[in-house]
């Protein structure tokens, strides 16, 4: 079987730099316009050398995302975006809007252009459409089943990839295209400003009856009507294998590098696994299915992959995420003492218990043996995020390795 692509999202330089370490072959990155995820703190475009720079040296591609449905408006400046990005090189562009694509291939003609999911790429004619306006990949719409993906591989140029979404948040609308945020808030999901309603719980209010809210229930287990379980199929490598998909793609450039750090070290284990031998992928089984679960997460479920999920695929009773570890930070520069500097993430005290998470898939227990600020000064505890500490522990972390603890569940 073809090896494929592990892809990582990034929302900054910090993700970027932790998925290249655990595991990814390719990241992708928004800049500051144009991508559909505004609220994300995304690149700059100093910022995007440096992560494409890091990224190219370790062998990892860069993708950078500029799938926004385009305005009038944004002709003008996504024309100047991209003869900016051509200085940069980066690997690709991800692009849903055919003005947009056609701008691209006017301005970056020898850079690799991938159609974003957004595009709605249901069928093998797509792909092929795709493929003769000069795309190297599509990206396939999350509503589509193993069977359908391999139909399209098998009706599509060799040369031309399939890009799947493997894990991470799914959209309550068809492949992704919603009007809810910008009915309710003005900020328009497909100008990357979405507010996911789809997260809020909702009442009904009869019309002769202004202000009584009357309570939704489905099937008396809950009112989040449109609140979708987290897509993930780790315990399903060898049907993704099989189908022909050239790259498995993670949800998630709101996350932090804890998130990508998880999800790219268990699914890079697990493809290298299951292309080694079926048969040890399956004796890891368990283990890929608890690391998983170690970062921010809804519960899961396979999508389309098997079929319509129904409702087995939707969250009834809550819409907040479950947090089984607490990220802390990533580890800096060693000093002669013993210590490393960390920009803190989440409060952890002296005394308590961490993990260090290494790329290699070892877990280590450490002691916190001493938290200083900027000064030297020891402190107790580091409560305030974002604070730059140097801190010591009972085992010594190599730079940019993980730390982080036990949460709440």
């Amino acid at each position: 079987m073809k090896k494929p692509e592990l892809l990582i999202p990034a929302r900054n330089l910090e993700a970027l730099r932790t998925a290249v370490r655990y595991g990814a072959d390719a990241v992708y990155i928004g800049g500051e316009a144009y991508g559909l995820r505004a609220k994300a703190k995304n690149f700059s475009m100093e910022e995007m050398a440096e992560g494409i720079a890091f990224a190219h040296e370790n062998g990892v591609k860069v993708y950078v995302t500029a799938n926004i449905l385009a305005h009038n408006r944004d002709l003008s400046g996504v024309r100047n975006y991209f003869k900016e990005l051509k200085e940069l090189e980066p690997d690709a562009l991800i692009i849903s809007d055919p003005g947009v694509f056609a701008i691209a291939r006017e301005e970056v003609p020898r850079m690799d252009l991938h159609i974003s999911t957004q595009a709605n790429n249901t069928n093998y004619g797509t792909y092929r459409f795709w493929y003769g306006l000069g795309a190297r990949r599509a990206v396939s719409a999350r509503e589509l089943s193993l069977e359908e993906l391999k139909e399209i591989r098998a009706h599509i140029p060799a040369d031309m990839e399939i890009e799947t979404f493997v894990h991470g948040a799914m959209c309550i609308s068809y492949s992704g295209r919603c009007l809810l945020s910008n009915y309710f808030t003005g900020r328009d999901a497909n100008q990357g400003s979405c507010t996911h309603p789809c997260r809020w719980k909702y009442a009904v209010v009869e019309e002769t009856r202004p202000g009584e809210y009357l309570p939704v229930y489905e099937n008396e287990r809950g009112t989040f009507l449109f609140n979708s379980k987290d897509l993930c199929m780790i315990g399903h490598i060898p049907e993704l294998l099989d189908a022909g998909i050239d790259s498995f793609k993670v949800e998630g450039r709101m996350k932090t590098a804890l998130y990508g750090a998880v999800v790219a070290r268990t699914y890079r284990r697990a493809i290298d696994d299951c292309l080694e031998s079926e048969e040890k992928y399956l004796e890891n089984l368990e283990w890929y299915k608890e690391e998983i679960g170690k970062c921010t997460t809804r519960p899961f479920t396979t999508g389309f992959f098997y079929g319509n999920p129904g409702a087995d695929a939707q969250i009834y009773d809550s819409s907040t995420y479950r947090q089984e570890y607490i990220y802390l930070g990533a580890a800096g520069e060693k000093d002669r003492e013993g210590r490393f500097s960390l920009e803190q993430k989440n409060k952890f005290s002296v005394g308590e218990t961490v993990e260090i998470m290494k790329p290699s898939g070892e877990n280590v227990q450490a002691l916190v043996e001493g938290i200083f600020d900027e000064e030297g000064n020891p402190q107790e505890s580091a409560p305030h995020a974002g604070q730059k500490l140097s801190v010591k522990l009972s085992h010594l972390p190599e730079k940019y390795d993980i730390l982080r603890k036990k949460g709440i569940v």
